[in-house]
């Protein structure tokens, strides 16, 4: 074979396994393909290790830069519509992230033989999936684990791992699914060895597929949602987040707000959940209880006395003269004083006194600018977001709101919903029902606000915990602690719908321990490399 027709063969290999991997994730219809999506970067891999003296290691990671670029440009190329020199630094420095790791394997496995390059592979990756869901350049959308939203009846068992589990039943299951390809299709092996290791890694790839789907399966089947049934609204006032929520009358997106919500509410209604940023025109958190949206809403929950309304907010916050200020804390106007502008949340009851939650994981780049010491300078490019610009604050510690019953609800306010780890402490704080407010329509009719929606449903079996969701443009549902939608809205209109949630104060093994497998990997990664660093140096003296 030419010089030319091999390096096209690679470019298609590599090319392949990015457009499997898309195809797989959610939405597309395909999950199965994840389990076998990564072998023909496998078999480039092979090849490359195979002929180490005549090909550099530069053009192998060239090729794994091109199976991630591939995956993360088809899966989320919708972050475009809200930002396009964001989408462009999002997507590259992913897939540069993806490609490194998958450098570093190479690495390991064309010094230190096949078992342990494989090893790594597993534990890298699932390190950098751990290191993306913890540090501030965060974009963890494409972890491996989440493949399996739509599929919640084949991982029921994440109420044990998390997604990480997903993760790593999807590179075992890849690993040895390629062996078994190489062994059929590579001829340099004896045929009587190759017919029993064929029939081998077939029953191995069987059953690490099988097994563990089997058992979710039964689990699923046996998984009914448990704990005190309750009533809770969900309004979907289709705000168009472009041309009218932080541009338009706020009174009228509040009427509009409350209108919705009273046509579906009774006298049994419990809860009522409005989107994120639904009172955008801005509140001063020292004056909060004389700002005339507020007292609009007290007003409205005079009928209903036993009514607890959250709701999407922007909220400022003065310092005092002298008083400890924030990193992300700006000056006013005029010059005087300092300020933070929070993407809150509050729980706000006929006579109770009102709750706020300030988004505590914020997005990079368009809520948040990582590293500020290091990034400080880029952030006059950060995107106009929710009426606002710039990094917004956060709160140190994640709080649950108390309902009048004092049943506790864990607010997570859009991209929180899709951190088990960070989602975790609530839980283990008693929370008793999951509610997720969120404003997904800057993606526009795409598949990001259904991929974020399906997210959601791995909290549920995550925690078994019901999840009552709110979108300001859809969509808006109910999931039940198996992961089912029960009840949903269509994307890009007005509604409000009723449904039943149920709490309890059930605590899953995930829930106490958080992403545990993220933490293992790391540290053998950590083992591993240190290991490897002073082998070569006891070589070299």
């Amino acid at each position: 074979m030419s010089r030319l027709k091999k390096s096209a063969t690679f470019s298609f290999a590599s090319l392949l396994s990015g457009v499997l991997l898309w195809l797989s994730w959610p939405e597309r219809g395909f999950t199965f393909l994840i389990f076998f999506s990564l072998t023909p970067l496998f078999f480039v891999e092979h090849y490359f290790s195979h002929f180490q003296k005549q090909l550099s290691a530069g053009k192998m990671f060239l090729h794994f830069f091109l199976t991630m670029l591939t995956w993360n440009v088809l899966t989320t190329w919708w972050i475009y519509n809200s930002t396009d020199v964001g989408s462009f630094v999002a997507m590259g420095l992913n897939s540069l992230f993806m490609a490194f790791i998958w450098q570093l394997f190479h690495l390991v496995k064309r010094k230190q033989g096949s078992a342990i390059g494989y090893i790594s592979l597993v534990l890298f990756w699932i390190s950098f999936e751990y290191l993306h869901l913890n540090w501030e350049i965060s974009w963890p959308w494409l972890t491996l684990g989440f493949a399996f939203a739509t599929k919640p009846q084949w991982i029921q068992w994440y109420e044990f791992t998390g997604p990480l589990g997903g993760t790593l039943w999807i590179l075992s299951t890849n690993i040895i699914f390629f062996q078994l390809a190489k062994n059929v299709l590579i001829k340099d092996l004896l045929k009587k060895i190759r017919t029993i290791n064929t029939a081998i890694l077939t029953s191995i790839v069987a059953l690490l597929i099988a097994v563990p789907m089997i058992l979710s399966l039964v689990m699923y089947h046996h998984h009914h949602d448990k704990g005190i049934a309750s009533k809770v609204v969900l309004i979907q006032p289709n705000v168009d987040p472009y041309n009218e929520k932080f541009n338009g009358n706020s009174a009228d997106q509040l009427t509009r707000l409350l209108r919705l919500g009273a046509s579906a509410t009774d006298s049994s209604t419990e809860y009522m959940l409005g989107p994120e940023t639904a009172l955008a025109e801005g509140i001063w958190e020292s004056n909060i209880d004389e700002d005339k949206s507020v007292q609009t809403i007290r007003k409205f929950l005079n009928a209903y006395p036993k009514l607890n309304l959250l709701v999407g907010l922007t909220s400022f916050q003065s310092y005092a003269e002298g008083e400890k200020r924030s990193l992300t804390a700006r000056k006013h106007s005029s010059g005087n004083g300092y300020y933070d502008v929070y993407n809150a949340a509050m729980m706000i009851t006929q006579a109770a006194p009102i709750q706020l939650y300030h988004k505590s994981r914020l997005v990079p780049g368009v809520e948040k600018m990582p590293y500020p010491q290091i990034f400080g300078f880029l952030e006059k490019f950060s995107l106009e977001l929710g009426g606002t610009s710039g990094s917004l604050g956060t709160q140190e510690h994640r709080t649950n709101f108390r309902a009048l019953d004092n049943t506790k609800i864990a607010p997570a306010i859009c991209y929180e919903s899709i951190y088990g780890g960070f989602m975790s402490g609530y839980i283990r704080d008693s929370a008793a029902f999951i509610a997720i407010i969120t404003n997904d329509g800057w993606w526009g009719n795409t598949p990001g606000y259904r991929q974020h929606m399906n997210y959601g449903r791995l909290l549920a079996v995550e925690f078994r915990k019901s999840v009552a969701r709110s979108a300001n443009t859809g969509i808006s549902c109910f999931i039940n602690q198996r992961g089912d939608i029960v009840e949903q809205t269509l994307w890009w209109e007005e509604e409000a719908i009723s449904g039943t949630v149920y709490k309890n104060k059930h605590v899953t093994f995930y829930a106490s321990h958080g992403d545990y497998i993220g933490f293992i990997a790391a540290f053998l990664s950590v083992t591993l490399l240190l290991y490897l660093v002073l082998k070569r140096m006891i070589l070299w003296f």
